[in-house]
Order: structure tokens, then C-alpha cells, then sequence
């Protein structure tokens, strides 16, 4: 079995491939074409984190994959990433294991990242007035790197707790070239973005309907879990289309009204 510690991944992907193996994932997933058992979910309450474990084959594919991702929310106070975690690739026709990947829970990340950079791509506003990120994490980065390639928008607004936090992402966000602007009041990213993007652990919601102009495309990536909200469910609810896939037992989608999906 061979080991692939994350800077080997993050050295050998390549990210317009990888975009384009998730859009195919996707597909094959829409049409039935994908096994995707149960998610199992661990949460650690006396710790602020969690744990899930996920596993999927693409019919026909040689192997399937087994994936380990955690989320511990204050790891950063002690010099520690909140998200961690690692892969296992293993044959389909002899159940081998043939490689591990040790990413620490970078390629959750990028291929959430990549999943945003797919909707916004076929989902977002044909005119991006201002880009709205809600969070200050990796997660957040990692949005608007791969929103670049699809999204000629370079005015963002960004939503944290805490000011530190927002300089921080505001440095970040300026060495991309973009115009920022920062606030502790999740309003106003909603009013003036029609972009937005959610990309934390809440256990509450953020956003609210009333905020949100028509017309505005959301990508709501943070509640992944039971437990966890970022969009209230009158938001959810009054939306003219979304995509939860296997999300609707999870988080927004399973706090929110039944309504047609995507």
C-alpha cells in the first residue's frame, strides 16, 4: 500500500481536473450511478467537535475511497487546524487497501472548495454585484480562491466574530486582489452581496429571509451535520430551487419546509 503525506497530494493535483472529476461526480451521482452508504456522525460535545465517516464507489471504477474527516472548532487556540483527517483507497474487485492518503482533512476542503467553484459556475447571478463570505476559516479561503475561476466579481464582503479574525482574512483576500470590506453583522452581507457563501460550524442560524435580495445564489457548505444551521428555514423554504442531495437529513435542509428540489 503506498502513503501519500498531504504537500505529495498538494503537489500532484491539479485543480482544473479535479474540478472537472467532481462536475462528473455529480453527474454520475444524479443518475444513480453512484453507491453512497450512510454517512456516520460522531459528535464530541465536551470538545466543540465531530467526526464522519464517508465512503463511496462510482459504478464500474476500479476502487472505492473511505474517508475520515474531523472538525474540532477550537483547535486554533491551541496551534491546532480544525479540520483534520485522512483517505483510504482500497480495490474493487480484490477489497485491497492500495493507498492512504494522509491529507489532515485537505482534500475535504478542496473538494468542498471545488464544489462551491461548480455551483457558482451554473448557479450564480449573471452579474456579481459583490461576493458575500460568511466565516474567516480555511473553508472561507478556500471558496474564494476557486470562485476566481468562474466569477470576474473581485468585491467581497466577509462576516466574522471576531475583528482579528476578519484582518486576518482581509489580508488574505487583498493579496487575491480583491476590494474588502468586513463586518460583525451578518445583515450586511446579505445586503450587499448576491453571491454568498456560508462556510461555518454554527448551531444557529446566520442569515435570515428577510435579509436576502431575490435573485441572490447561496452556497451553504457549514452545516454538514445534524445540529448544526447557518440559513434560517424560511430561507431555505422560500428558495426556488436547491441542491441538498444527501444533505436533506442534515443540517439547513433538515430544519426547513419541504420544497422542490434540484
Amino acid at each position: 500500500m503506498n502513503v501519500y503525506n498531504q504537500q505529495q497530494i498538494i503537489n500532484a493535483l491539479d485543480l482544473t481536473e479535479a474540478a472537472r472529476q467532481v462536475a462528473q461526480g455529480f453527474v454520475a451521482f444524479s443518475q444513480g450511478n453512484v453507491k453512497v452508504p450512510p454517512v456516520q456522525n460522531f459528535v464530541f460535545p465536551q470538545a466543540n467537535g465531530d467526526c464522519c465517516v464517508k465512503s463511496a464507489w462510482v459504478e464500474g471504477a476500479e476502487t472505492f475511497t473511505v474517508k475520515i474527516s474531523t472538525g474540532f472548532y477550537d483547535n486554533p487556540s491551541q496551534g491546532l487546524e480544525s479540520n483534520d483527517g485522512l483517505m483510504l483507497v482500497l480495490s474493487a474487485t480484490t477489497g485491497q487497501p492500495l493507498a492512504l492518503l494522509q491529507d489532515g482533512g485537505w482534500l475535504t476542503c478542496i473538494r468542498t472548495a471545488l464544489a462551491g467553484q461548480i455551483a457558482a459556475k451554473a448557479l450564480a447571478p449573471s452579474s456579481v454585484e459583490k461576493i458575500g463570505i460568511v466565516g474567516t476559516g480555511m473553508q472561507a479561503r478556500m471558496q474564494l480562491e476557486q470562485l476566481m475561476a468562474v466569477i470576474d466579481c473581485r468585491q467581497v464582503i466577509v462576516w466574522g466574530r471576531r475583528q482579528s479574525e476578519l484582518e486576518a482574512y482581509r489580508s488574505f483576500a487583498q493579496t487575491l486582489g480583491f476590494s474588502v470590506e468586513t463586518t460583525l453583522d451578518a445583515q450586511q452581507v446579505a445586503l450587499q452581496a448576491n453571491l454568498i457563501v456560508t462556510t461555518t460550524p454554527s448551531r444557529q442560524a446566520l442569515l435570515k429571509s428577510e435579509w436576502i435580495r431575490p435573485g441572490t445564489h447561496i452556497t451553504a457548505v457549514g452545516a454538514d451535520s445534524l445540529g448544526k444551521q447557518e440559513l434560517e428555514p424560511a430561507l431555505v423554504a422560500r428558495a426556488d430551487g436547491f441542491d441538498s442531495s444527501v444533505q436533506r437529513v442534515r443540517g439547513d435542509f433538515s430544519r426547513a419546509e419541504s420544497r422542490p428540489h434540484r
